[in-house]
């Protein structure tokens, strides 16, 4: 899996069907309120891109910035270790869905009025056997499985562009400062509030997750996002958080609501056609359109001189200065849209 993937609702909510995920799609969050999830109830879990830290180790082996690490429940869990480069995307995917089949015991609901269908997920018959032959398998064998499965590398590379990014299992040390992003998930299951990371050694547990009050999912999760993202420094912003939820058109039908059921299928139409541009190869239109302007600015004096071409370049030349120093300086980089 040589790409990384867009953080971006449509492409992930594709990602699911393809891979035979029935009534399930993302929703993109705008802020780390705990009320932004509660209103896309229910909440299977949710997959965070951050900017990779390359100041300090990531990795850690005694003991997390947050929370703790619980080695005994990769057991019980669905807990792979990142083998591949650039696959965190699909991988924070899959642990989070497959972590959601109603098979690690009691499953309970992450908000009071939570039962134990609303936390259980139809993966279909092709991702239900590859868990049920993952799990006998260590953190490390499961990982190598995800890279040589068929279904998930052939999904994974159908919506897949290539990066700018530097994969952050990758890095060396002596790079430069190139900032690279990476793709992390966190559910509940069991009672317990869980972010699953496979470039860390095991699940970590942010304790206990119950049914109501400020130990819910909505609220747990929203906490210690927020005293991850406030490690760093004000001007970093580049970070993006995408939620798993229910198919809003299942509830739309229940209710009857033809107004919502039609808003939902035109956000879908408007995804298939993004992703179709998102497949589509632009980079010899792009020559040719650059070709086109260069010749036409090279033609625009009349005499040969070329003059205006020369001032075209040295203003673009100026104007990419100013932005490499403003980034230089802290002023970031703006939207994040893929991580590894």
């Amino acid at each position: 899996m040589p790409f990384a993937v867009e953080s971006d609702a449509g492409v992930f909510t594709y990602l699911l069907e393809n891979l035979g995920v029935k009534n399930v799609q993302f929703e993109e969050l705008l802020t780390l309120e705990p009320e932004s999830l509660a209103a896309l109830h229910p909440v299977y879990g949710v997959i965070f891109l951050f900017k990779y830290p390359t100041d300090t180790p990531y990795t850690a082996t005694d003991k997390p910035l947050d929370g703790a690490f619980d080695h005994n429940a990769a057991e019980r869990l669905f807990f792979a270790a990142q083998t591949i480069q650039n696959a965190c995307g699909t991988q924070a995917l899959l642990s989070v869905l497959l972590n959601k089949t109603g098979e690690n015991g009691n499953q309970e609901g992450n908000s009071s009025n939570d039962s134990d269908d609303d936390q259980v997920i139809d993966i279909g018959d092709r991702l239900r056997d590859f868990r049920e032959f993952t799990m006998v398998l260590p953190p490390e064998f499961r990982g190598e499985a995800l890279s040589n499965s068929e279904l998930i590398r052939d999904v994974h590379n159908s919506f897949a562009r290539s990066s700018p990014f530097v994969d952050e299992t990758a890095r060396t040390g002596n790079e430069e400062t190139e900032d690279a992003f990476h793709f992390i998930a966190y559910t509940q299951v069991n009672g317990t509030l869980y972010e699953l990371d496979g470039l860390q050694p095991a699940p970590i547990s942010h304790g206990a997750c119950s049914g109501s009050g400020p130990e819910d999912f909505n609220h747990k999760v929203m906490e210690v996002l927020q005293r991850r993202v406030a490690r760093y420094d004000l001007a970093e912003i580049r970070f993006n958080l995408l939620a798993m939820v229910r198919d809003p058109r299942v509830r739309a039908r229940q209710i009857g609501d033809a107004d919502a059921l039609a808003r939902e299928n035109r956000k879908r139409r408007d995804w298939q056609f993004e992703n179709a541009l998102r497949r589509h190869n632009f980079v010899g239109f792009s020559g040719a359109v650059l070709s086109a302007v260069v010749e036409a600015k090279l033609n625009e004096d009349g005499d040969g001189s070329g003059a205006a071409y020369k001032k075209w370049v040295e203003e673009a030349t100026a104007k990419t200065r100013t932005r490499l120093e403003h980034k230089r300086k802290g002023g970031g980089g703006g939207d994040v849209e893929m991580g590894g």
